[in-house]
């Protein structure tokens, strides 16, 4: 057997049939769009009609395709603010365009738009100081409108002498709902509690007292729904006989939903 002369028959082959295929161009630059090309439209948080719908499109809006699913004509698109969504092909037609295109839609950057237009509610986890003195709050939320959200809140504090709890309920107004990153402002009342620790002298173990505070800050809302919440407050602690008043400098994670 001529090993060599077959290896060179081989390669002659291989060669014959690369030089038979024609040649397919490639640009890497092209991406495809799906553009909205009914009046109105859902997209759904999976490829299938039970899935929760997550955003209405009108028409001309568009988005940035991902992919096709291998069961159903779905595609699977990014929204504005980068969260993952299932459009039905029936209802957009597919655009493939340079990414130096005049007018071409751009995929979802760093920052976006909170969704505060379909939101009905949200949470947010915050910590800093309070009087100088570490603190932690959590901050869910009933999204009234897109401008107006009511906030129950508690929070805990640690010191020296004990753990203060504090307690109540807000309104917020976010006085650009639209914006990626916007100031909003807080107002809110409620209780606070002292509770001593048991070595520490007083005539009681635990003291309440009133509450109410006011103050802003900024909203800053990243890709999946993520939202950074920057937050000072002045917080005035009041009973019938005493008047206090402290700044409260918070921050933290959270989303809307």
């Amino acid at each position: 057997m001529n090993w060599p002369h077959r290896f060179v028959g081989l390669g002659a082959f291989l060669l014959a049939c690369l030089l038979s295929v024609p040649a397919i161009a490639v640009d890497e630059d092209v991406e495809t769009f799906a553009r909205v090309v009914v009046g109105e439209t859902q997209l759904r948080s999976g490829p299938g009609v039970a899935h929760r719908v997550v955003h209405v499109a009108e028409r001309g809006e568009t988005f940035a395709v991902q992919g096709r699913e291998a069961t159903g004509f779905w595609f699977r698109v990014y929204l504005s603010d980068g969260r993952t969504a299932y459009v039905l092909g029936d209802v957009v037609e597919t655009v493939a365009v340079g990414e130096d295109a005049e007018n071409a839609p751009s995929a979802p950057g760093f920052f976006a738009a909170p969704n505060l237009a379909s939101a009905s509610g949200g949470v947010a986890m915050m910590g800093g100081l309070t009087g100088g003195i570490g603190y932690a709050e959590i901050r869910p939320a009933l999204v009234l409108a897109p401008a107006i959200a009511i906030e129950p809140y508690a929070g805990l504090a640690l010191t020296r002498a004990g753990r203060r709890f504090l307690f109540g309920g807000g309104l917020t107004l976010n006085l650009a709902p639209d914006w990626a990153i916007a100031p909003y402002v807080h107002l809110g009342g409620g209780g606070l509690t002292r509770h001593r620790r048991e070595d520490q002298a007083a005539d009681s173990a635990s003291e309440s007292v009133f509450h109410a505070r006011a103050g802003g800050g900024l909203l800053i809302s990243l890709r999946w729904g993520v939202l950074l919440r920057m937050e000072a407050t002045n917080t005035i602690l009041f009973t019938a006989d005493s008047y206090d008043r402290q700044l409260t400098a918070i921050g933290g994670l959270g989303s809307y939903f």
